[in-house]
Parts: structure tokens; sequence; C-alpha cells
């Protein structure tokens, strides 16, 4: 597939006057994006098809996309909570589970499904796979691109489809919706849960962390860092820096120019990336539950420490997964049970702009 030809800058960059310095860092990250969107493009040759049912989607369908590797325990709820809120066609990676994985997703019916037997880290933590599936079929379709431990929720969800949703972002002109990644813990140490398995997320792992959080802008790329939360509270006290970043765009109207840079956390072109400033912001934005501490959680933290596959500096991290592999309690007293949607605008953890008022 090749790279159609781009306008030449303009005079303006980012609605602001020209200097020699900007005009280069435009250039610079013009350049950018394109070699990350070449590395997609060459990646779509490491992607054997498993089932691919692409030929049914339409104009107009809402897709998902993720990277997925041994996710049994978490995949029903994911497709269940995506086709309920509209997903029409789910387009998921499989990097070499050994759990029945893949063969679960080759048997749904709205599921195609690639293998990918390389390197997870190597391919930029499977955003070079998903990039190449985003260009060759998210082009002009909304596109929801999340891990298999992400629900995203949003004002009203339960009641209003993602195709409302999206309408309403289209007639505000938002090409992107941004999302808080919300850590859910059980109430006891890792490795149990609140509630058996079967029982919806957020029984699951009940609790969360109200605050505080932070979020900065960052030049030249205008990505937002948000920080905070529980794993930051727990595991990066001493070096709060180091935590994971909790904004994301998993929401995007994508277009072929479009590219993830760092997971889903930030876009090229930069302007993808005022979309969302983190709590606070009065804007329509969304959470991601996060269920990265389900009862295999310990187990999966030992298997990556072996495997090394999840941060640029593995070894920089090591203490982190064998904190966790030691099934720590998270809980403390000033967490806070989840009780849903308007919880999260009550706190200030997501905004609802004007759309509760309109008819979406």
């Amino acid at each position: 597939m090749a790279l159609a030809p781009e306008r030449r800058l303009s005079g303006v960059t980012g609605g602001r006057p020209t200097t020699p310095r900007r005009i280069w860092s435009a250039w610079r990250l013009r350049w950018k994006r394109r070699r990350i969107l070449w590395r997609c493009l060459r990646a779509d040759r490491d992607l054997t098809p498993l089932s691919d049912r692409t030929a049914a989607i339409r104009t107009g369908d809402i897709l998902c996309f993720a990277t997925v590797r041994n996710e049994m325990l978490r995949l029903p709820q994911f497709l269940d909570h995506y086709r309920q809120l509209g997903v029409t066609a789910f387009l998921i990676v499989d990097n070499a589970s050994t759990d029945g994985t893949d063969d679960m997703l080759r048997g749904q019916p709205d599921v195609s499904v690639w293998r990918a037997r390389g390197s997870y880290r190597k391919a930029r933590f499977g955003m070079d796979w998903l990039g190449a599936l985003l260009f060759r079929h998210g082009h002009g379709h909304w596109c929801v691109t999340v891990d298999a431990d992400e629900l995203l929720v949003y004002p009203d969800w339960n009641r209003r489809p993602l195709s409302r949703l999206t309408a309403h972002l289209d007639a505000a002109r938002r090409p992107a919706m941004g999302a808080m990644m919300l850590d859910l813990y059980p109430r006891g140490p890792l490795g149990q849960t609140d509630a058996p398995p079967g029982a919806v997320l957020s029984d699951r792992l009940s609790w969360f962390d109200a605050g505080p959080y932070r979020c900065r802008a960052v030049p030249p790329r205008r990505n937002r860092i948000l920080h905070g939360g529980v794993r930051e509270r727990v595991f990066f006290a001493d070096d709060p820096e180091r935590g994971p970043t909790l904004n994301k765009l998993p929401l995007v109207r994508w277009n072929r120019r479009y590219a993830y840079v760092n997971s889903t956390h930030s876009l090229l072109p930069p302007r993808l990336n005022d979309q969302y400033d983190g709590p606070g912001d009065p804007r329509l934005s969304g959470i991601l539950l996060h269920g990265k501490f389900l009862s295999d959680s310990p187990a999966r933290a030992v298997e990556e420490l072996h495997r090394a596959q999840h941060f640029i500096d593995p070894a920089g991290y090591a203490a982190y997964h064998e904190a966790i592999g030691q099934a720590p309690v998270l809980w403390h007293d000033r967490s806070v049970r989840y009780h849903g949607w308007r919880q999260m605008l009550d706190l200030g953890l997501m905004g609802a702009g004007d759309w509760l008022s309109s008819e979406g």
C-alpha cells in the first residue's frame, strides 16, 4: 500500500503564526508520523489471517481494534460490552495465545482475527499491527482501539449507543474523544475478587482511587500525560513520574493519515491530542474501566518478568511486576466503591459537555 502525497505545510501551524523553530518542529512531527505509518504498513506482513470477515464491514459501522494474548478471562465481557455499545465488527490481533483465545475468537461471527507471532515489544507494544489494520480497514469509520482489559463507558452509555455518541461528536466537529483509564481493584489481596467469574467487571473489582490525578501537556506533540491513582500510590510512590500514563484517546474517526504514537495515549497529527485534558475537562469524555487486577494478575505479572514485553525498559520495571506477583492489598481507607457513570461525573473524572442536554 502506498501513502498518498500530503499537502505542503501552510504558513500557519496549529493556528499560530509560524517561526523557523515551529516550521522545523512541524516537519519533524510530519516525518515521525510518516515513519510510524511505514512501520505499520511493513507490520502488515507479520499478520496471518485466522478468520477475516472484513468484507462484511459497511459504511457507518463502528469498529473495535485490539491486540490480545491469553485473555479468555476477559474476552466474554469485553465482546458483550462493546456489542452492547453498538460495535458491529471487531478486528483483533492474537499474539500467540496458548489458552484458547484464538479459537474462541474464530468462532465469533462479528470478529476478524489475525495471528502475530512476533515480538509485542518490537511491534511498538502491538500498535504497529493495529496500525496496519486501522490503515487498511478503519479509514472513515469511528474506531474504538482498546486493550482487552479496558471497557469504555461515557455519560448515559447504557441508554445511548456509540452511534448516537459519534453523531454528537461529528456535529461538534470533534474527531476524537478522550478517556481516563480507571484502575479497579478488589477489597482483598490481588488474586481475589469481590464477586465470582461471570459477574460484571465493576462487581468483581469494586474499588478505585478518586484522586489525586494531575495532567500536563508536553510540546511539541501536545500529548497529555495523566498520572496518579492506585498504581502510583502503591508501586511508584518514590518515583511518581515513572507511574503509568492514564489518559487515552480510544475513540477516533479514523483517517489513514493518523498514527498512534505511544499506545493509545497520544496521536499524530498533534491537534488530535488537544481533544482531552484529563479530569476536570468539561468536554464530553469517557472512562476506561481497567480490569488489570482480576484474579490472574499475580500470575501474569510473574510471567511478564520473564517475557519482558510491556515496557521500553523492562528491567527498570522488574520491581513493579515482582510486587504485583506478591498479591498485595491495594485497598486503603480512602478507596471509593464504583457506582457508575454519574459518580464519575460528580467526581470530575469525566465530562459531559452538552451531551446530556442534547438528543444525542
